[in-house]
């Protein structure tokens, strides 16, 4: 967590405009969404969580312990909500590490591939939805890739995706209820000006409910960055279909036949 970056001096295109320098030292930037915006923006804009294509931060609902799908996720508060909208953070390591010490028999079901929902948001020649296993030993690095939300939904949406085994379900559970053991999560408010960076492959993020502000321009609004380093771990293949290529730099976010990819300072 970086604090203090001015943004009550900025317009949002200026915020952005630094945010991007800032960013682009760690990373290149990846799309977060099927439009292709590499300046992503989490903020409600009403849409309707029940809807196949809408994901969670599009909304003021909470979101589970999950990775996104790039090396790094860096987010930007220029507005805070009225209530709540706290973010979570826990390591997927001593995750792991307590499943295979507490629970081995689960701990063991979370390498099996998991069919995870891609929102509508499908590459050429690819499923609506990718097979992954959660926990991933390779090359002597623990690679976690996880959305429970977007794997229940999957059983929801998609009859011919794999049907999960009744050990795969609880394995899931469990995992989720570690997440939300305040003895392993770090909860912190985000100020305005506060700048977060995550290692999608070590650390698990969150987000609570949130009420926000009756007026527009006052409401909660973060910046999103997906960034892709030179010096990214190796990843295994199985990470292909929902990574695209595997080369550090050049691997992450979200494309189909229609992204084209831009910078926008508007959330829609």
């Amino acid at each position: 967590m970086l604090r203090g970056f001015p943004v009550d001096r900025y317009s949002v295109t200026e915020a952005a405009i630094g945010y991007l320098g800032l960013g682009s030292y760690c990373g290149a930037f990846r799309p977060s969404n099927a439009k292709g915006h590499l300046l992503g923006h989490v903020k409600d804009i009403g849409l309707d969580i029940k809807q196949p294509t809408t994901r969670y931060y599009q909304t003021n609902r909470g979101l589970e312990f999950h990775t996104d799908s790039v090396d790094i996720v860096g987010l930007l508060c220029l507005k805070t909500a009225k209530s709540g909208g706290a973010s979570r953070i826990v390591s997927s390591v001593t995750l792991h590490d307590v499943m295979y010490e507490k629970r081995p028999d689960l701990w063991r079901a979370l390498f099996n591939a998991y069919p995870t929902d891609r929102r509508g948001e499908i590459p050429p020649g690819m499923k609506p939805w990718f097979d992954v296993p959660v926990f991933n030993w390779y090359e002597g690095k623990l690679t976690t890739i996880y959305v429970g939300q977007y794997i229940r939904s999957a059983q929801e949406l998609f009859p011919e995706a794999r049907r999960l085994t009744d050990v795969e379900v609880e394995a899931m559970e469990y995992l989720d209820t570690l997440c939300n053991d305040p003895e392993y999560y770090l909860s912190m408010d985000f100020l305005p000006g506060d700048i977060q960076l995550l290692h999608n492959h070590q650390i698990l993020h969150s987000r609570t409910d949130y009420e926000d502000w009756p007026d527009v321009e006052e409401r909660r609004h973060l910046l999103r960055l997906w960034l892709a380093p030179e010096s990214g771990r190796p990843l295994p293949p199985v990470f292909e279909p929902r990574y695209g290529k595997l080369t550090p730099g050049n691997r992450g976010g979200i494309f189909t036949e229609s992204t084209k990819l831009t910078f926008s300072v508007s959330p829609v």
